[in-house]
């Protein structure tokens, strides 16, 4: 009895995941469809800052600050870099980096306080970086991007103003490329964005019917003027994870966009298994808003939803062994859009399985890391720890 209960269970999340979830696995939600080349220019462009918050990123902060410099944005376009307290010469780096690209009147380098009580650290930088620019007599859009993002497309920032002016979002998202050249990326990054798709249809967040609000933390296109009247950054002050708080926060009153892109790329490597388990543990927990039951609910969704198939299909018999087939069929299929978006090879939709497993494991362990009081860890803060969390 409970091996047919959960085999029709496993077939039924997997039905609803394809037909019921916003087509979230069809990977469909595109910069390109939403500021295609031919969507017309605004009359006059508006002045564009982007706030770049950066901790110790000595390694990267170079080419991501000369990929934002290189952009052909026809508007006012200047960089706020907030050194967060580094100890590795962020800040002199990217003031070199602008020199030779023959931009250093348009990068500003200010050097970050630690952040108060209450306040995340990327956070407290990004709030840092807005004041400078209301000190500077403000700007139309803010944009909030990672230190470790490349802008390849010298168009990038051109495409997201173009969407946001012509479709009236407040806050205009893509989810970067990430890195897929190891052998633990090639493994593990394509089924991140899945996943991430999953818990947050793209098509649902795009929806002002749909109360599904989310976007991707690495590059943030914000309206300033409906920025401030939300409560600014401020209002999202204690969020571990920033992005969505900050996409729950402007849907509440305002359309937004979150898409896919292939013009902006994260340029941080994740050259092993324990980087994307840092990464991935470090937010994992509070996505579970710090609750055990949550948690536990959590192992059982995805033991049926992702172990249950291939179990099933190898080891029952019947109309379970069917139903496991089925299921395992039907998860390999969702794979594939965003496999091909990574270029990687299709067999990895029937690795799925595993992949989650693996997830999975990452979650536990953000839970774990959590409740010693190690939670929300990056680069030397901890900014989640047990008795702290919602």
């Amino acid at each position: 009895m409970v091996v047919a209960i959960l085999s029709i269970a496993s077939l039924a999340i997997w039905i609803y995941l394809l037909v019921g979830r916003g087509a979230f696995w069809r990977a469909a939600e595109r910069d390109t469809r939403f500021a295609p080349d031919d969507l017309a220019a605004p009359a006059i462009w508006p002045r564009v800052v982007a706030v770049v918050p950066a901790r110790n990123e000595a390694d990267v902060i170079a080419e991501s600050v000369g990929s934002l410099l290189g952009q052909s944005y026809p508007g006012p376009f200047a960089v706020v870099l907030v050194d967060d307290q580094s100890s590795d010469g962020t800040g002199d780096i990217a003031r070199e980096a602008a020199g030779k690209l023959g931009g250093p009147n348009r990068l500003i380098v200010m050097r970050g306080s630690e952040p108060p009580a209450g306040w995340t650290g990327k956070l407290y930088a990004m709030s840092q970086g807005v004041s400078a620019v209301e000190k500077a007599g403000g700007t139309d859009y803010v944009l909030f991007t990672d230190a470790d993002i490349g802008y390849r497309d010298p168009k990038a920032i051109e495409r997201l103003v173009r969407g946001a002016e012509a479709h009236g979002t407040v806050l205009t998202s893509l989810m970067v490329k990430l890195r897929c050249d190891s052998k633990a990326e090639r493994l593990l990054i394509p089924a991140f964005v899945f996943f991430f798709q999953k818990l947050y249809p793209f098509a649902w967040v795009n929806d002002a019917r749909k109360k599904t609000a989310a976007a991707a933390g690495g590059c943030m296109l914000v309206r300033y003027e409906a920025l401030k009247v939300a409560g600014g950054i401020d209002a999202i002050r204690g969020s571990l994870i920033d992005d969505c708080a900050l996409g729950a926060l402007m849907k509440k009153r305002w359309p937004i966009f979150l898409g896919l892109t292939e013009a902006v790329e994260s340029i941080r490597p994740y050259e092993d298994f324990d980087h994307i388990r840092r990464m991935v543990s470090r937010s994992a927990y509070a996505e579970l808003n710090y609750s055990p039951l949550r948690l536990l609910g959590a192992v059982a969704g995805m033991f049926v939803t992702y172990l249950v198939p291939p179990l099933f299909a190898v080891f029952a018999s019947g109309w379970p062994q069917l139903f496991g087939i089925a299921a395992w069929i039907m998860m390999a299929l969702s794979f594939q859009p965003i496999s091909r978006l990574y270029r990687s090879s299709p067999l990895w939709g029937v690795a799925l399985p595993l992949i989650a497993a693996l997830y999975l494991a990452f979650t536990v362990d953000s839970a774990i890391q959590y409740w010693r009081g190690k939670g929300g860890a990056w680069k030397g803060r901890y900014q989640a720890a047990a008795g702290g969390g919602a």
